[in-house]
């Protein structure tokens, strides 16, 4: 067993540790699955009770990968225990604060080993006994395996919000995802490879994936309610990881807001004029047909609204572009819990 400890100060853009600067050879058939955790202390038995029979059940080689997220909770001291308990197939990477799901699952990716990578939520609402679908899937010659939850077991609005912007996101971006949400999916090794080279600070990993992958597929799993705690996704952050989908994917949202600006402006001019024109007819003397060019009309608010939409979404654009320029560590890892690789 080693503990490998990260240096804060390295100024490489993606955060790495000794182990994964010299992996160890890919080993044929290997599986890993990716866990991202952020105060989830009063799950983690649970989880651990479940997917390690899931996967021993498999009869394949396979190795968890925990990113603990900056937990406040027991969370980390949850992890170091069932690494002492089964460290010929736990790792355990701790983060020095909270950089986010995506970004723990990208960290994941780096020091992953296997051919195939998982990706599992904590929280139990996909079951681990549902892993070997995907898996029956990309042994099937699939290299990136989608998920959609059979019977979804969340309230009314986040269901609808969701099928509303899926929508929304394939009409703009062309990403066939018919469930985003849904964290239990299958990737090959050359997509997960493909998704290491990019060095985007935001993205959305499954989008990402599905334009790196050649046969794509999707399948039905099971889904429930959550066993514990509470779910980290506020309102604001499923706003937010909808705008890194769509800004990160397509520029047609700025090539929309140009053509409306341009249509809605004309029409705006037209209808001015007529009102001029209606105003300056109906005008007793000159005094009053000179007030009528100067009179406001009702667009006026319209258009300020319009302008302050299209300077939100182009300051969307311009954010990422911002994030992207300064080249600042995407995460950094306080330590790794591992065995060293076996050669051979």
């Amino acid at each position: 067993m080693n503990e490998t400890v990260m240096n804060p100060s390295a100024t490489n853009p993606s955060a790495t540790n000794l182990s994964a600067t010299n992996p160890s050879p890919i080993q044929t058939g290997l599986v890993s699955v990716i866990i991202p955790v952020y105060n989830e202390e009063l799950v983690l038995q649970a989880l651990f009770d479940r997917l390690y029979p899931a996967l021993d059940s498999l009869q394949r080689p396979y190795e968890l990968i925990f990113i603990n997220d900056g937990s406040r909770d027991r969370s980390a001291a949850l992890l170091r225990g069932q690494f002492e308990r089964r460290p010929d197939v736990t790792r355990v990477i701790l983060f020095n604060g909270n950089f986010g799901q995506h970004l723990a699952i990208l960290a994941g990716f780096e020091h992953a080993r296997g051919t195939v990578v998982v990706t599992l939520d904590a929280d139990l609402q996909n079951p681990p006994e549902e892993i070997g679908k995907l898996l029956a899937e990309v042994d099937r010659g699939h290299d990136y395996v989608g998920s959609i939850r059979r019977t979804r077991e969340d309230n009314a609005f986040r269901r609808w919000a969701s099928r509303a912007m899926n929508g929304l996101r394939e009409r703009i971006t062309r990403i066939r995802m018919t469930d985003q949400g849904c964290m239990l999916r299958a990737y090959a090794r050359p997509v997960v490879d493909a998704i290491n080279q990019c060095r985007e600070v935001n993205t959305f990993i499954p989008a990402l994936a599905y334009t790196f992958a050649s046969n794509p597929v999707e399948i039905s799993v099971a889904h429930a309610e959550r066993a514990a705690g509470e779910s980290k996704y506020s309102l604001f952050s499923l706003i937010r990881l909808n705008f890194d989908l769509i800004t990160g994917f397509s520029l047609k949202p700025l090539q929309l807001f140009s053509l409306l600006g341009m249509g809605v402006a004309s029409l705006s001019v037209l209808a001015y004029l007529v009102v001029i024109v209606e105003r300056w007819l109906l005008a007793s003397n000159l005094r009053e047909a000179l007030l009528a060019i100067w009179d406001r009309d009702i667009l006026t608010f319209f258009l300020i609204g319009l302008v302050l939409f299209g300077l939100g979404l182009v300051g969307e654009y311009v954010g990422r572009i911002y994030e992207q320029v300064r080249h600042r560590p995407r995460f950094l890892i306080q330590a790794v819990l591992e065995q060293p690789p076996h050669d051979g």
